[in-house]
């Protein structure tokens, strides 16, 4: 479906001009919500056994099976403009969040593509602990802004403008110069895509910012190392901060999920060009402790 082109529709039903549409347009994002109890046509399984192919051995980190989290089916799920999810199979989340949380090599957490027509069966548990409660979830979608999107200096708490860097501060004051309407934008995007709110996962959107830092500090840090660049300490912070936007058009987030103690929240970051070649085993696993 063309969520462009609607949202396009909607915004100029409402008298907004054509080139504020196309500026807000440039950070709106969809992601698919999965929510279990809905109600909802099932698109994905969360907890119990997963079905692997026929002969696969449970994926594990050496010896250490990794527990299983969800499965979600590609071919039932949404089609999100920019978003190159394969379009057929079956993608399975493995994730051992405690070691993974301490760990940055990736070993602790899989994503696995089950093509159709692969001859699957229900795999057996290498222990009761590696599944968690079965149950089904169905897919709704959401708008995803930037965290620094809509904040203005003279309305909103000085707390929130203050969280911002100096860079996303002069990109919320662009944006606010540049798009008069953005208020009805923003309206009418969580208006046609509104989600739920209690999601037990999120497929696609924004990756989440500790992620995003972490990729563009190691790639300055690289950099500097093969003598490309040099950053003054004093100015690490901005240069961080501009890599960080860059990188948003780079990267985006393939699965974002609590996982089963909730004080832990799982994520699997991957570049636009690997997603839409289905190389999903190059995601990168990030685990973050919530308290």
């Amino acid at each position: 479906m063309d969520h462009q082109g609607q949202f396009r529709r909607a915004a100029l039903e409402l008298g907004i001009p054509d080139d504020e549409i196309s500026r807000f347009s440039q950070h709106l994002r969809l992601s698919i919500e999965l929510s279990g109890g809905s109600g909802g046509v099932p698109v994905g399984q969360f907890g119990g056994l997963p079905r692997l192919p026929v002969g696969m051995n449970w994926p594990s980190a050496g010896n250490s099976p990794l527990p299983f989290v969800f499965s979600v089916d590609c071919g039932a799920l949404p089609r999100v403009d920019g978003f190159d999810l394969p379009v057929n199979g079956t993608l399975l989340f493995f994730l051992d969040h405690e070691a993974d949380h301490l760990d940055d090599t990736g070993r602790y957490a899989r994503v696995v593509h089950v093509q159709d027509g692969t001859n699957t069966a229900v795999a057996e548990a290498p222990h009761s602990e590696f599944t968690g409660k079965q149950y089904d979830v169905s897919a709704r979608l959401l708008a995803e802004l930037p965290p620094w999107f809509g904040t203005d200096e003279d309305e909103n708490e000085d707390e929130e403008w203050d969280d911002l860097s100096p860079f996303q501060q002069q990109l919320a004051r662009d944006l606010e110069r540049d798009v008069p309407h953005l208020d009805e934008l923003c309206a009418r995007a969580y208006d046609l895509w509104p989600g739920e709110g209690l999601a037990s996962a999120r497929i696609g959107g924004y990756a989440d910012d500790a992620v995003i830092t972490s990729i563009a500090e190691q790639t300055l840090a690289g950099l500097e190392k093969a003598g490309e660049i040099v950053i003054p300490v004093a100015k690490w912070s901005s240069h961080v901060e501009k890599e960080k936007h860059r990188l948003t058009s780079e990267w985006l987030s393939l699965a974002r999920f609590p996982v089963a103690d909730e004080y832990y929240y799982g994520s699997f970051t991957i570049r636009h060009d690997e997603l839409a070649a289905a190389r999903v085993d190059k995601a990168l696993p990030v685990t973050e402790f919530s308290e």
